[in-house]
């Protein structure tokens, strides 16, 4: 494992504004927004290599693009505010605020082939590459931008997204519509990439809204607050790796669980996520080892938009993710002995959690992480997931070719691991892990030696 002495300095920051005339916008949260108020940001990395790139030329094409873009993307310029005369917070961007998006040049004399690559680096090192999202009590940033230059190498795109205004499927739609901007160099973007903003399609009959907020003041010491909860700092022995599963080693994974299931195999739910993340888990909790006894934190979340009836726009704007999983899921089933075991256990229980995923059960799963956290002990392992096998991020080409890796900073923050298809279009899966040196070796040990 690699340390390296890189430096990032930061040259400039400067405001991205959408070109005039934009109009004012307030778009309030739905519930669904509401779930993530005060979660931690989503922090993305995509790396480019294009070593024949000068500065001047890539930040004044991003610039420029980037603006088109938010001509479509009017909140991301804005701000996150709750203001006392409302019931809850809304997005508010106003030209006569000049309201932007800040974005910070920076240049890097770090090895973006070591940065872009699989094998264990120090997860503080990817700090410095993506920005700071400024939040306080009464207001929050919506999105946050940092170029940095590695010359003679390429760049790397940081983005710094608040969670309560936007999901994957937003982040990724914006990104794809940025890139096509930039290398187009035409203001018409496809249907597919202009975001739906009505807020009217998205319906409360249960009242969803006013139990989140009340639990967020009640969380918040009875008063209205947009402050996030604190983040753990990360020391210096927490490694991020990537591992891939090629098609082929989904299928096969695939197949032993059809020869080996109790439950019989055509009634189990056997996605690429479903595979993929059973033995993510597997290799998870066995790695910790312990006490079979021990309860384990398990999570992870759907795009609803198809879900709903009726459905919402493929393009609807905001989130429209539902959580789901076992706060108190036992080790036992997955640290069962003999081979494969574990792995089937770990399928079958994510396969009835997918199948339980329905308009219906939406409360629960959004009202049920308040009460769980309260009562989990120190130390009880969690296991979530950040991203998804069907974003599409590597199709993101500004025009100097498709990214060489993408990262999802943020999990070194909170355990979780990050998904994504694979860069190469083979139809793997890239599976993002952050754990201290010797979990590290734990896992990628279980991880291949499970594969054989």
């Amino acid at each position: 494992m690699v340390h390296s002495n890189s430096t990032v300095n930061n040259l400039e920051v400067v405001r991205v504004s959408p070109p005039p005339p934009s109009n004012s916008l307030t778009l309030p949260l739905t519930f669904f927004d509401l779930g993530w108020l005060k979660l931690h940001p989503v922090d993305r990395l995509v790396f480019y290599r294009v070593p024949e790139l000068t500065r001047s030329v890539l930040v004044n094409k991003l610039k420029s693009s980037l603006s088109a873009t938010l001509l479509h993307y009017l909140p991301l310029a804005g701000h996150l505010v709750w203001d006392p005369n409302e019931t809850k917070p809304s997005v508010v961007y106003s030209p006569d605020n000049q309201d932007a998006v800040y974005v910070t040049v920076a240049e890097s004399n770090g090895d973006l082939s070591r940065l872009a690559g699989d094998e264990p680096r120090p997860a503080i090192e990817f700090h410095p590459l993506v920005p700071e999202l400024p939040v306080s009590e009464e207001s929050a940033r919506v999105l946050a931008v940092q170029i940095t230059f590695f010359p003679g190498q390429g760049f790397s795109l940081g983005v710094t997204a608040h969670h309560a205004v936007l999901d994957g499927k937003t982040t990724a739609m914006f990104l794809k519509a940025w890139a096509h901007h930039c290398k187009q160099e035409q203001d018409a973007l496809p249907q597919d990439l202009i975001p739906s903003l009505d807020r009217t399609v998205v319906r409360d009959p249960t009242g969803i809204e006013t139990k989140l907020l009340n639990r967020w003041i009640s969380a918040s010491g009875n008063k209205r607050s947009l402050k996030l909860f604190p983040s753990k700092e990360i020391g210096a022995d927490i490694f991020r790796v990537t591992h891939r599963l090629t098609r082929e080693n989904i299928q096969k994974l695939r197949e032993r669980v059809e020869t080996e299931s109790r439950d019989g195999a055509e009634k189990l739910r056997l996605s690429t996520f479903v595979i993929t993340y059973a033995y993510v888990i597997t290799c998870m909790v066995k790695a910790r080892g312990g006490e079979p006894n021990r309860r384990v934190c398990i999570g992870f979340a759907s795009d609803f938009r198809s879900r709903l009836n009726p459905p919402l726009p493929s393009t609807f704007f905001g989130n429209c993710i539902v959580g789901s999983g076992d706060f108190d899921a036992k080790a036992e089933p997955v640290l069962e002995e003999g081979e494969g075991k574990g792995f089937v256990s770990a399928v079958e229980s994510l396969s009835g959690w997918v199948n339980g995923l329905c308009p219906e059960n939406i409360e629960k799963s959004m009202l049920s992480p308040f009460e769980a956290f309260k009562r989990m002990e120190p130390g009880r392992q969690m296991i979530s997931v950040a991203g998804s096998t069907r974003l599409g991020i590597y199709g993101s080409d500004f025009g100097w070719g498709k990214p060489v890796k993408v990262e999802i900073v943020t999990i070194d923050k909170d355990a979780s691991v990050s998904l994504s298809e694979s860069g190469d279009g083979t139809g793997g899966i890239e599976i993002g892990v952050c754990l201290t040196k010797d979990d590290v070796e734990r896992f990628g040990s279980l991880f291949s030696r499970g594969l054989k």
